[in-house]
């Protein structure tokens, strides 16, 4: 590194005898009698000495001159003697309106220079330039008020003119720009040198560059107005008003002859009616010729002095400060597309390319009906613009708006206070420009009303330019009144949550039913509040998915324009209602995962004892007969099948995020979610990204989602389910084949039943015992294997009595120690034989429950209404006796994942968009959805084994 590395030496720091050595990098001494050049890169002799010999400024040799010749000429090769003095630099001067001659006709160096006074009388008019080495005619006000090229009093001489002072003349003009952000009032050199006198040239004689530049100066003051102030604008103003007898230009009430069109007019609610009141000429479409497709966006520009440059296409980026490709750049004026550029720019950047102000008129074009083309004048919105200093353009009201015309990129000139060749103090810089197009409401064609150009400028105090550097942004974006939507999404919400409240009640109905409770309590409002939570959630989840699936196929599906994305701001309400919808539909989840997470569950085994083995009585020292043991492993086998399904979906969680995933990211479906009007899946590299839309981000992720959910549901349902494996089936198979009934509590009295009972009267066999079992069923050479006879019904819907559940309980209590008084337990058997004592008490009694043993707690089996279907709730109260609704649904899947597969998606979908709207990333959201997925599966798991082992005595050891 180090036989790399050379010293950092800039110009400005070698000093006065040393210059900065491009070919080096690096400072070098001058030789004798020299000093650095004012440019630095080179030397020059001092003054007293001419130059023998010099290679453009490099080896230089200086020579003395002779003290009667102590001058030297312009070009610095020889001496000469000055007669009328010398400047700093040792050369000859000569006085005003005088010219240096310092060589014959024929060449030859004179030995004393010469000055030559220029005749100023009428014949010729002549005065010395700029540079005292011509003598040309005199500027015209000269010769039209003086006669001569003297501007002498009473006569006004001001930026190189002279009026007559008898003249009635605009009011003496403040040469001063307000830098309001800064706090900061100049004085410029400009203004100074060449406000007045455009004034005066523009008010006598209609000078049209004059004009142009007096304008220029009211645009550098920001077209700020003031009542007291004769500033730039105030002069406009003053001269906008005196001369309505020059007539006005192309009809145009505010755009008077010989004066450039800066102002709109200042009556209230004006910016409304030019904004509004009249259609754009021409309509545009997405996908059609190139005319009809692109903004035809044209400028008049003009530099600082009022000079006509040429009409320029905003295409290739003229107003783009951010660097780009011509093709991105382009993209801006692509009808539909929203752009947005933004970078940040360094002061010194700016100060190079910006040296000289361009001032722009900006117009729209188009074809008129006999293909003549026509121009258009866009308005723009100052947001620095001050009305007796106070900022006037701020806020959406647009009947307060002051609109303007002509506008600049950036200000280098009207910040620089002493000298035009030194650098500003201040810099002002167009840091915001947004051109907004908006859409006429209920339009089919495209039609639009006039664009607007909106502009902030930024002031910044040139201290350190290379260090120094700001943001700067350019966007066009594209709206409508979206009041009509939104109007309609209210409805929708009040219609579909009032329905939500009615649902609400019904299910709150129901759930007091079906825990046997009538008084509605504190609890019961609370319950109440979370069926609602859950509910709403389904209104916010259907109206944000319509919404945007509605955007996704009407915006990027038209030809012909007749909608527009809403604007970033216009999607917070529909952001928000994403948010209400994941946060209701999360406390839905929490509520259901907690509800599945404490249901009741004990396994009913119809094993009955084969025969009889000899058995010691502990403690006796006896040996007596005893009914042979039933077998618990059917118990447990049956208990970790159910352990198995309690997180079995119907769709593929992981399969299900991958396939959104890869649509989304390979086969470029988020493309969809561009605000341009492409419905393009694929993207060029070198073309322009336009930004995304949160709406069409939700609308192409939730239709994605969807549709995938649903082929899904489809495939294992029809193919899968059938012809594969279908475990909800296996598992009430493998409960008739084991011996084993269910019997499930999900509420006080309401819950489910699967009736294992097998009907060839017990299933703890061998092999060849159960293979000629299962031969003689697929034969029908036995009983059918439903509850009642000659019926399949194997799961029922159970709403049990109050004095049914009270039993249950009692039991229960026994069954897992936590409630109940010690004295009603045998306080001489260990907790294990009391755990067995109560299962098996348990175990007794459902199954005589299911046999009709107990007369005052029996049960009836009948068909659900249809009514009752479909509202969830069972009209008839199980007073006397207990109801058995025939359910060939498989309804007990509503205690597992399998059953709230609808809640489930919706909670992944929302949880997925909350996440890609967070962080703008699919891939993010998607990684983040199947790991909430896996660690609720997690929980749902681990608690449920938990609570298995708990309510139905099986060893958590056994769960595997």
């Amino acid at each position: 590194a180090r036989a790399f590395s050379v010293p950092l030496q800039r110009p400005a720091a070698c000093g006065p005898h040393r210059y900065f050595d491009s070919s080096r990098l690096a400072c070098a001494p001058c030789g004798a009698h020299q000093r650095q050049s004012p440019g630095g890169s080179s030397c020059v002799c001092e003054p007293g000495y001419r130059m023998v010999s010099g290679n453009d400024g490099f080896s230089v040799m200086c020579e003395k001159c002779p003290e009667y010749m102590s001058g030297v000429t312009q070009d610095g090769w020889n001496c000469i003697t000055c007669p009328k003095g010398m400047t700093l630099e040792g050369k000859c001067k000569c006085p005003n309106n005088e010219i240096l001659v310092e060589r014959g006709i024929d060449g030859i160096l004179l030995n004393e220079a010469l000055c030559i006074h220029c005749n100023g009388s009428e014949q010729s008019f002549s005065a010395s330039d700029a540079s005292g080495s011509r003598c040309v005619r005199c500027e015209k006000t000269f010769i039209h008020v003086s006669k001569s090229c003297d501007c002498s009093s009473p006569n006004i001489l001001t930026g190189g003119l002279c009026f007559f002072a008898q003249e009635s003349l605009p009011p003496k003009g403040v040469a001063t720009v307000r830098f309001a952000q800064l706090g900061i009032t100049l004085t410029s050199a400009w203004f100074l040198k060449n406000l007045q006198s455009s004034a005066f040239a523009c008010w006598l004689y209609s000078n049209l560059t004059a004009c142009q530049a007096l304008g220029n100066m009211c645009v550098m003051n920001m077209n700020s107005l003031s009542s007291s102030s004769t500033d730039a604008c105030g002069l406009f103003q003053y001269i906008f008003i005196g001369t309505a007898r020059l007539g006005i230009v192309h009809s145009i009430a505010y755009w008077r002859h010989s004066l450039p069109w800066l102002y709109y007019g200042d009556q209230p609610g004006l910016a409304s009616q030019v904004l509004e009141k009249n259609n754009f000429p021409t309509t545009f479409s997405f996908k059609g010729r190139d005319k009809d497709v692109k903004l035809q966006f044209i400028a008049a520009s003009f530099d600082a002095a009022g000079n006509f440059l040429k009409w320029q296409s905003l295409e290739g980026g003229i107003l783009q400060l951010c660097p780009d490709t011509e093709t991105k750049l382009n993209a801006a004026y692509t009808f539909g597309t929203t752009y947005q550029q933004s970078c940040k720019i360094s002061v010194s950047k700016i100060l190079l390319d910006f040296a000289n102000p361009i001032f722009y008129d900006l117009f729209l074009e188009y074809n008129g009906d006999n293909g003549q083309q026509h121009l258009w004048a866009v308005p723009v919105l100052n947001l620095n613009l001050q009305y007796n200093e106070k900022f006037v353009n701020q806020g959406s009201n647009m009947n307060n708006w002051l609109l303007t015309r002509r506008f600049f990129l950036v200000d280098t000139l009207s910040g620089k206070e002493t000298d035009l060749g030194k650098p500003p103090r201040v810099v002002r810089i167009a840091s915001e420009i947004t051109i907004s197009i908006r859409l006429v409401s209920h339009a089919q064609r495209g039609t639009i009303y006039p664009p607007l150009m909106t502009i902030a400028y930024t002031d910044v105090l040139v201290q350190n330019p290379e260090t120094q550097s700001m943001m700067v942004s350019f966007s066009v974006s594209y709206e409508m009144n979206q009041s009509e939507a939104q109007i309609q999404t209210d409805i929708a919400l009040g219609v579909l949550g009032g329905l939500a409240v009615l649902w609400s009640l019904l299910k709150t109905a129901g759930w007091k039913r079906r825990t046997g409770s009538s008084i509605i309590d504190l609890q019961t409002v609370f319950k109440f509040l979370l069926f609602y939570a859950g509910d709403l959630a389904n209104v916010f989840f259907i109206i944000t998915v319509g919404t945007g699936i509605y955007w996704l196929v009407f915006f990027k599906a038209q030809q012909f324009v007749s909608v527009l994305l809403p604007l970033p701001s216009q999607e917070e309400d529909f952001v928000t209602y994403i948010a209400c919808a994941f946060s209701l539909k999360a406390l839905q989840f929490l509520q259901l995962l907690v509800s599945q997470l404490t249901i009741d569950i004990f396994f009913i085994d119809w094993e009955r004892p084969k025969g009889k083995v000899l058995k010691a009585v502990e403690g006796e020292g006896v040996i007596k007969n005893a009914a042979a043991p039933v077998s618990i492993w059917r118990t447990y086998f049956i208990a970790n099948e159910w352990n198995e399904i309690q997180t079995v979906r119907k769709i593929n969680p992981l399969f299900q995020v991958l396939a959104v995933l890869f649509f989304l990211e390979v086969v470029g479906f988020s493309n969809l979610a561009l605000m341009d009007a492409s419905s393009s899946l694929t993207r060029s590299s070198e073309s322009y990204v336009a930004p995304w839309s949160r709406i069409l981000r939700f609308g192409v992720s939730a239709a994605l989602w969807i549709g995938i959910a649903i082929l899904q549901v489809i495939f294992f349902s029809v193919f899968y389910e059938r012809f594969v494996e279908d475990k909800i089936s296996q598992f009430v198979d493998l409960c008739c084949v084991s011996n084993i009934s269910v019997f499930l509590l999900s509420h006080n009295c309401f819950g489910y039943y699967i009736h294992g009972r097998s009907v060839h009267g017990h299933a703890d066999t061998n092999m060849e015992e159960m293979n000629m079992n299962l031969k003689r069923e697929a034969e029908n050479l036995c009983s059918q294997r439903g509850l009642l006879p000659n019926t399949d019904g194997q799961t029922f819907q159970i709403s049990i009595s109050r004095k049914m559940r009270l039993h249950y309980d009692w039991i229960h209590e026994t069954l897992t120690r936590k409630r109940g008084p010690a004295r009603l337990l045998n306080s001489s058997a260990n907790t294990f034989e009391q755990s067995t004592r109560a299962y098996n008490t348990m175990n007794k009694f459902l199954s005589s429950f299911i046999d009709h043993v107990h007369r005052d707690m029996d049960y009836i089996v009948k068909d659900k209404l249809l009514l009752e279907r479909i509202l969830g709730m069972e009209f008839m109260e199980p007073i006397e006796k207990s109801i058995f609704y025939n359910d060939e649904g498989q309804s007990f899947s509503d205690v597992l994942y399998y059953g709230n597969e609808t809640t489930l998606l919706i909670f992944d979908i929302l949880f997925f968009s909350v996440v890609d709207l967070a962080s703008q990333s699919f891939v993010l959201a998607a990684i983040l959805t199947y790991l909430q997925q896996e660690i609720f599966r997690f929980i749902r798991n681990t608690l449920g084994q938990k609570n298995l082992a708990s309510k139905t005595l099986v060893d958590e050891r056994f769960l595997i």
